[in-house]
């Protein structure tokens, strides 16, 4: 009868030593996960940082374009002769591409980009805190029912 209780006693020794173990292993994942956490949000920060610099830096070139352009409409000549003489047989007369849209459609085109860069990134990033929040629930949950589990066998 004795050398049950030894025997149990050892048990359950074991089994404390073991939940204490896992306990500090996962109090060492949510170390490592708020680390983790923290960085991605310093990248994310920077990228949605960024991305609005590019916004804001895109907008302002695209408005002195525009004003430009709008300037230059009224000393445009309206009726203009072709400089030289007519291009060779077999040349076409110089036309703009009607698939190209200049460099205001370009700028416009990059700063969408931006803007749906960094939507991605806000939405990526509100994924990354709802899963590390859901992380660290789940673990306290687990840490607190193997405390709870080292005193019912402590006792």
């Amino acid at each position: 009868k004795i050398e049950d209780l030894e025997m149990t006693i050892k048990a359950l020794t074991e089994a404390i030593d073991n939940l204490k173990a896992e306990i500090a292993e996962m109090q060492v994942q949510m170390k490592r996960a708020g680390e983790d956490r923290e960085k991605q949000n310093k990248e994310f920060q920077m990228t949605v940082a960024d991305q609005r610099e590019t916004q804001k830096l895109l907008q302002a070139a695209l408005k002195v374009l525009k004003d430009f352009y709008d300037k230059q409409g009224a000393f445009v000549q309206k009726k203009q002769e072709p400089a030289g003489p007519p291009p060779p047989a077999g040349f076409e007369a110089y036309k703009k591409s009607g698939a190209s849209g200049g460099v205001m459609s370009l700028l416009q085109q990059i700063i969408s980009d931006a803007k749906a860069m960094e939507a991605e990134a806000i939405r990526s990033e509100e994924d990354a805190q709802k899963a590390y929040e859901d992380f660290v629930k789940e673990t306290n949950a687990s840490i607190e029912t193997k405390g709870k589990d080292i005193v019912n066998k402590s006792e």
